[in-house]
């Protein structure tokens, strides 16, 4: 499963979702609670998945969010994903 994260201590984190994101590659002393969602929802396979990152320390993971098991329930999934890709283009 690829990803846009790139983990270093050499560079500034940076986010340019949807295409190129660089972490710290640990969190800082403000943990994980401080992890927001950033963009939609994405599926790789039988995985969905979404990145997200601190504001405070920039530290970014791809966190998976559930298992597709089957076909109905994937075209459900890809019908409910362009709904949001839709939904927040117009924002």
């Amino acid at each position: 499963m690829p990803t846009i994260i790139e983990y270093t201590q050499r560079k500034q984190p940076e986010n340019r979702h949807p295409t190129r994101m660089v972490s710290p590659t640990s969190v800082s002393a403000c943990g994980h609670a401080g992890l927001e969602p950033v963009g939609v929802p994405q599926r790789d396979g039988c995985w969905v998945f979404q990145y997200h990152c601190c504001r405070a320390c920039g530290f970014t993971v791809r966190a998976v969010r559930r298992h597709v098991r089957d076909e109905d329930e994937l075209a459900e999934l890809q019908r409910r994903l362009a709904e949001c890709q839709l939904s927040g283009a117009s924002e």
